[in-house]
């Protein structure tokens, strides 16, 4: 086995579902085999969709996940997916290059610029000392270096490579740890939507600095829901009830949709007078319409 680095744009060409598959043509087949079973990263590129001319991806690692198996796509020829298991979002969206140095080592050319040739593949080998490294950029608040109080800065993270093996079991079972993957999303959901409910617009912190609005999973882990942002939601804890136990739910287009009859009519008068979604300022981190459905067709009860 062997780690890699999957590329996937905002809006893709492929019919990627990042939480859930990879699809990739037979050019690629070998390398994602050889990552079956291993952890991956995702990586956004500028373009944001197939047209040449797109603009606006973050040029980031953003996510890991691991190749549970490898299936080819009944309906294309040539064509396989990757299914991956153990989702989590990046807090913090890892930019390929910081301070000059480069996180993936054979994206750089000899005279220190960037391979163009090497960006151009999909899909990328990624040895473990790197793949760690990212990782650890990327949750750099929740995996504090074991010689020090405080988290490893940004700056740091290309100097430590003789520290990794500190790091790789650590790193691993934390990632693999519910706790952690619980403090991840929330700390993802809670930034994206400015610690605000997307339910009623309040937000409220407490004496400690501490938002008190609740990170929630559209589908949830007990059902096979990533810890994605895409799956998650920002709520207060009465709506947070109130949403798990079917009361609302969400349409594709944001409309919020209450059940007939159950809903207090207190409750109802703090809900956005608009009934329409507080989502996060960027599309691509609202919630999918995949993770809506599932509510609505199995929790609401509208």
């Amino acid at each position: 086995m062997v780690k890699a680095v999957l590329t996937t744009k905002v809006d893709p060409s492929y019919d990627d579902l990042p939480e859930h598959r990879y699809h990739f043509p037979r050019t690629y087949l070998r390398q994602v085999e050889a990552a079956k079973g291993d952890w991956i990263v995702y990586y956004e590129p500028r373009r944001s969709s197939a047209d040449p001319s797109s603009r606006g991806g973050r040029q980031a690692y953003f996510a890991t996940a691991r190749i549970a198996s490898v299936i080819p796509d009944p309906t294309t020829p040539d064509h396989f997916y990757a299914l991956v298991d153990s989702y989590l979002d990046f807090p913090r969206p890892v930019p390929f290059q910081e301070g000059g140095s480069y996180y993936e080592a054979g994206l750089q050319r000899a005279d220190g610029g960037t391979s163009k040739g090497a960006f151009g593949r999909a899909v990328r080998a990624l040895p473990d000392a790197e793949y760690e490294r990212i990782v650890q950029a990327a949750f750099a608040t929740l995996l504090p270096r074991p010689d020090a109080a405080q988290p490893l800065p940004a700056s740091e993270i290309a100097g430590f490579a003789q520290e990794q093996e500190a790091f790789e079991r650590p790193i691993i079972e934390r990632v693999v740890a519910r706790p952690f993957r619980e403090a991840a999303f929330a700390g993802s959901v809670k930034l994206a939507y400015a610690d605000t409910c997307a339910f009623t617009g309040l937000k409220i912190i407490n004496g400690g600095g501490r938002s008190e609005v609740q990170a929630a999973h559209i589908r949830p882990v007990a059902a096979d829901g990533p810890d994605s942002l895409r799956n998650g939601l920002a709520l207060c804890s009465t709506f947070h009830w109130m949403f798990d136990r079917g009361l609302i739910s969400i349409a594709d287009d944001h409309q919020l949709l209450l059940a007939k009859g159950v809903v207090p009519p207190a409750a109802e008068r703090l809900i956005n007078p608009d009934r329409i979604l507080l989502a996060p300022r960027r599309a691509d981190q609202a919630p999918h319409p995949v993770f809506l459905r599932w509510h609505r067709e199995n929790v609401f009860k509208g």
